[in-house]
């Protein structure tokens, strides 16, 4: 079984006397209702899953409930022999999101008691927008990433020991033996190819086989793309949606990187604005990672995001090389000259930044250029700009450079990641080996000292 990270959030929330129910969303294939069946069924001795997808295919026996009564007897009549106490029973709603009115009766099942509650879910944040009543105080949403690469590294049997003195040399700032450098970063070039989804990791560990890796992901962006045609009902919605997730890819590989709206129809003067649910649906459903342009660096960085300049990422970079380099492996594996792997680097670093509690942006302006990534620093109050290289040129940023160097910006600390082994720090700028980038974690307030807490 794969190690994931948030069964130690799930099992202390679960042991805990917080009766909020808790969500767990983000996109489909990525291990939610796995974790969730093994982590619950230690915990509780009684265990019920209801699939809102499954039942809506099948019987329909919870599609028309909008009644607690109603549905705890829908609920006795599937699964009567294992309801018992809320202290020993623990009911699991499925894809929540499809049987939207039951977003509103958790609220209910919270105030009542009668059992314990988890749920998961994508596209939650459109979904909660049509709810009529949203359970506000009711309901704790927590979002749930594929594997990110400190987990693939205990997948491939990286001990705990070895990962121990990675976070040290990280916190440090030391770098490591050459001979641990080069391990460690083909683990991070065979993650670029094979991605942190459950089902790919599992194939990739079963038959180390490129061939048979594909097959899931493709079957994997098959479903993505069909998402969009069951919970979307305009015709043109779907097809649009359809048509800027297959153009992710290809505008990763122009130099800006970010999404050219004309091309989506191929319509000159097209506007952003008309395509904002489309987008919104992708980076709901999770399939998608949103960067947002800064022109003004200011901490938060969220107050001066520009809404109608945006990159989009695939939510995996195995995804990503699957459609750029199909079964060929020695693109990523040898850093052929030839091949600009750029997108796929930056891709893997949104990922990871995305699933570490990051909000993602990127500074754009048009006289000094781009930086690939603006994160807030929360414990300096300030931002901290992050730039990836692949090649090596990686001390090579003119716009870096003048971004750390402007006064106005208050910059303490900027960080390039890239493929070199040492870890050094020039005029404001740390560099690092990229696969650091799996401890830069944003810091949460459950993280944060009391005394930071109180004002």
């Amino acid at each position: 079984m794969l190690y994931r990270k948030i069964s130690g959030y799930l099992e202390e929330y679960l042991r805990s006397e917080n009766d909020k129910i808790l969500i767990i969303e983000g996109a489909r294939q990525i291990g939610k209702s796995f974790i969730i069946r093994e982590v619950g069924k230690q915990v509780y001795k009684h265990f019920i899953e209801v699939n809102f997808v499954q039942d809506d295919e099948g019987p329909q026996l919870f599609k028309n409930i909008h009644d607690v009564n109603d549905f705890y007897f829908a609920l006795s009549s599937v699964a009567g022999n294992e309801l018992h106490e809320y202290s020993d029973t623990l009911v699991f709603l499925d894809e929540i999101q499809h049987y939207p009115q039951y977003l509103t009766l958790l609220k209910f099942f919270r105030q009542d008691k009668r059992y314990r509650f988890i749920a998961s879910g994508s596209l939650l944040g459109l979904t909660l927008k049509k709810t009529k009543s949203i359970p506000v105080g009711s309901v704790i949403r927590k979002r749930m990433y594929q594997l990110d690469f400190e987990e693939w590294l205990i997948a491939n049997g990286y001990g705990e020991e070895a990962l121990r003195r990675l976070r040290e040399a990280y916190d440090q700032k030391e770098s490591l033996s050459k001979e641990q450098h080069e391990y460690v970063l083909s683990l991070f070039k065979r993650y670029l190819l094979v991605g942190g989804l459950p089902d790919v990791v599992n194939e990739y560990l079963k038959t180390h086989n490129i061939a048979k890796v594909r097959e899931v992901q493709n079957a994997i962006m098959d479903l993505y793309k069909q998402d969009a045609v069951q919970y979307e009902e305009a015709a043109e919605k779907k097809l649009y949606i359809q048509r800027i997730y297959d153009m992710i890819p290809s505008q990763m590989e122009n130099k800006k990187k970010r999404v050219v709206v004309k091309d989506i129809q191929e319509k000159k003067g097209d506007r952003f604005d008309n395509y904002k649910e489309e987008f919104d649906y992708l980076v709901f459903a999770g399939v998608a990672l949103a960067v947002h342009a800064i022109s003004n660096p200011r901490y938060p960085l969220s107050e001066s995001l520009q809404k109608n300049l945006l990159k989009l990422y695939l939510n995996d970079v195995g995804l990503l090389t699957s459609v750029l380099y199909g079964l060929s492996i020695k693109a990523v594996m040898e850093t052929e000259k030839s091949v600009n792997l750029g997108a796929v680097y930056e891709s893997a670093v949104a990922q990871e930044l995305a699933a570490h509690g990051h909000k993602l942006f990127y500074y754009d302006n048009r006289s000094k250029g781009e930086v690939d990534y603006m994160i807030d620093d929360t414990e300096g109050c300030r931002v901290m700009p992050v730039e990836v290289k692949s090649g090596k040129d990686y001390t090579v940023h003119s716009a870096l450079t003048n971004f750390v160097t402007n006064p106005d910006y208050k910059i303490e600390d900027a960080v390039v990641l890239s493929n070199e082994r040492e870890v050094k720090r020039e005029r404001k700028i740390w560099y690092l080996p990229v696969y650091f980038a799996m401890f830069m974690h944003a810091i949460e307030a459950s993280e944060m000292d009391e005394e930071e807490l109180m004002f």
